[in-house]
């Protein structure tokens, strides 16, 4: 069970076991999902249309993207940023399920609220991420960066990342893209938790009782769906978050094609918009997708197991 279960009959694991928990889910599932993550962020970052017919499109495909990084860069381009990537997911994951864990059984001894329904569930998921997301913000930045960079590489070490930035472009640099990822977090994460709850609640209705059995397939099924479902409904700030966090980043991109600079949120809707069009709002949707059903599914398995 994710959150607190008021009917759970003293089968509610502690605080520290919910964080362990949530570490060690996001720990695994980010050395199985970072190289869609690497191929997803290259997507949002380019200007030019992902199509073959564009001609000055770096890259077009998952798998043809895959096969240009893996022939341009070495295989070890796919975990870049790894460090950063899952000093992220372990505090992210840590932060994420405790709070909720917490916010969840606030409601239920505070209000009368049931804290199983949709809207709590929604409410607190939200609420959690949002406090995990300012927790971690400067190593999703670092994780960007240097899954954003090309050969050479500008940053060497994270140490070297870290001193450089924060040299070069001041502190503030570690919460670039901050507004749109709270923006886009606070439904994304309600959704989650919403409605990883809401189909548990459709499979036990389809299933028949003695395929009820299988808890751990239950909570990955359930767990991918929530995740596509939440990330299809938010992507576009995703996007945004991705092109604000490389700003003054541009030399490092200038070999992957044509790179622009955003004076802020609005302005960067309003140059994708413009320029790429509608579609462009959705760059890099399809890996995202994937990432977000064996993310989201291995998270929800791990945590559940």
């Amino acid at each position: 069970m994710v959150g607190y279960d008021p009917q759970a009959d003293g089968r509610n694991i502690s605080s520290s076991e919910v964080a362990v928990a949530g570490s060690v889910s996001g720990l695994v599932t980010r050395v199985m999902i970072s190289p869609l993550d690497v191929i997803k962020i290259r997507f949002q970052l380019q200007i030019e249309r992902l199509s073959r017919s564009d001609p000055s499109a770096k890259y077009h495909g998952i798998l043809q993207a895959a096969r240009q990084i893996l022939l341009e860069e070495g295989p070890t381009a796919f975990w870049k940023g790894h460090i950063p990537a899952q000093l992220l997911s372990i505090g992210y994951g840590a932060v994420q399920f405790l709070s909720f864990e917490l916010l969840t059984e606030l409601v239920h001894r505070a209000s009368k609220y049931d804290a199983r329904d949709f809207s709590v569930h929604f409410v607190c998921g939200g609420l959690s991420a949002s406090t995990a997301t300012l927790a971690v913000h400067p190593v999703d930045v670092l994780r960007t960066r240097f899954a954003a960079q090309g050969e050479p590489k500008v940053y060497k070490t994270l140490r070297d990342a870290v001193v450089t930035m924060y040299r070069t472009e001041g502190p503030l640099v570690f919460y670039k893209g901050l507004n749109p990822t709270l923006i886009a977090i606070f439904p994304y994460a309600g959704f989650q938790f919403s409605f990883y709850n809401a189909l548990k609640h459709v499979h036990e209705w389809v299933m028949p009782a003695e395929g009820r059995k299988n808890e751990n397939l239950k909570n990955l099924l359930c767990g991918s769906g929530a995740g596509v479902i939440s990330k299809a409904l938010t992507y576009p700030l995703d996007l945004f978050k991705k092109r604000l966090q490389v700003g003054g980043f541009e030399q490092a991109r200038a070999s992957f094609g044509q790179v622009r600079s955003y004076k802020g949120l609005v302005d960067c809707a309003r140059q994708v918009l413009r320029e790429e069009g509608p579609r462009g709002f959705f760059k890099g949707l399809s890996p995202s997708l994937l990432k977000a059903a064996l993310s989201t599914g291995f998270v929800f398995f791990w945590c559940c197991h």
